[in-house]
């Protein structure tokens, strides 16, 4: 029987601006992860990504604060630890992170070799410098990572290696729980499938078991994870199958993030490539409807009026009034 090594219920986040003002970056997000399984989060610049991310580590430092909820990594309430058990028992050992820019993150005067001393030193003091480099170079050559690498500097590798090295190092303590933060990002296209394959790598190895892969580009998670979670203003609002979420979308936002994109499995033939109109709401001050509903060509008054609460249908989870009005619509008039 399946159970879940992650789940997050109702979390709020927000940043607090010099003025002493909230800005809601993600606004009671609830989701889980089954143990084994990869979840992908989209969503435009903005919409509380990355924020996530930082919130499931538990990196609350100022600007951004805790504002309620609990994240449970394998049964743990991680909001209950102290910081010092964050750092010592969580941090790196039951979940870890890959922060956006990644190939950015390492100290151009340190070699390769001392992150991983430095990570082993904390968590694994019983090793000395020979077992460490002998475990470092076992595990970058199983990843396809030269062993030579290890007695590299930063600014000697290319941007992709640079990526594939802080992925190995960051898992190196074989974490339960992997979030990626857009770990492709700034990568061609040769480089992107390699870190791709190395997150697979990860998987199959069993070096970490689960995956969140977090990016702006939503149809390459259909290569990448069983489940796709849509973020829209601080909110969740549509998640479902990598299939349903790229060829079948529920919710106007889903639909209108596909449509302005090229998805490789259709080609260009027929394929219209449409902005969405207009602006995500300012998280200072968010509207009490629908927080889509000013950008939407489908909103009625209701949307406008009252919270939207979350719907299930086939197995997905959906935030609107009428995505499943609006899908048959959208059938009859431009999918037929």
């Amino acid at each position: 029987m399946s159970r879940n090594i992650l789940e997050v219920n109702d979390l709020k986040t927000y940043y607090r601006t010099r003025l002493k003002e909230k800005v809601h970056a993600v606004d009671g997000v609830s989701f889980a992860l089954e143990d084994g399984k990869t979840l992908g989060i989209a969503g435009e610049s903005g919409c509380g990504k990355s924020t996530l991310a930082l919130s499931l580590m538990g990196f609350y430092f100022p600007p951004l604060h805790y504002g309620g909820g609990s994240i449970k990594v394998d049964g743990t309430d991680i909001m209950k630890l102290s910081k010092e058990q964050l750092r010592t028992q969580v941090s790196g050992r039951e979940i870890a992170y890959i922060p956006q820019a990644a190939m950015n993150a390492l100290n151009p005067t340190l070699k390769i070799i001392r992150f991983i001393e430095d990570i082993m030193k904390e968590h694994r003091p019983e090793l000395g410098k020979q077992q460490v480099y002998e475990l470092a170079a076992q595990r970058f050559e199983t990843l396809n990572l030269s062993a030579k690498v290890l007695h590299s500097y930063p600014n000697e590798l290319s941007g992709g290696m640079k990526q594939r090295t802080v992925i190995a190092i960051s898992t190196i303590l074989n974490p339960k729980v992997l979030i990626a933060d857009e770990p492709t990002s700034a990568l061609d296209v040769t480089s992107q499938k390699a870190v791709i394959k190395l997150l697979k790598e990860l998987l199959k190895q069993k070096f970490i078991r689960s995956l969140v892969f977090i990016t702006h580009e939503l149809p390459l998670l259909y290569h990448v994870t069983d489940d796709i979670m849509v973020m829209y203003a601080g909110e969740v609002v549509e998640r479902g199958t990598a299939q349903q979420m790229i060829f079948d979308p529920l919710h106007p936002y889903t639909k209108k993030l596909m449509g302005s994109i090229i998805v490789p499995e259709e080609g260009m033939k027929g394929h219209k490539l449409a902005a969405i109109p207009g602006a995500p709401p300012n998280l200072k001050q968010v509207p009490s409807g629908c927080r889509f509903a000013d950008r939407c060509e489908y909103a009625r008054d209701v949307c406008r009026q009252g919270k939207v609460e979350n719907q299930m249908l086939d197995g997905r989870v959906y935030r609107c009034h009428f995505a499943v009005d609006m899908l048959k619509e959208w059938y009859k008039n431009e999918g037929a």
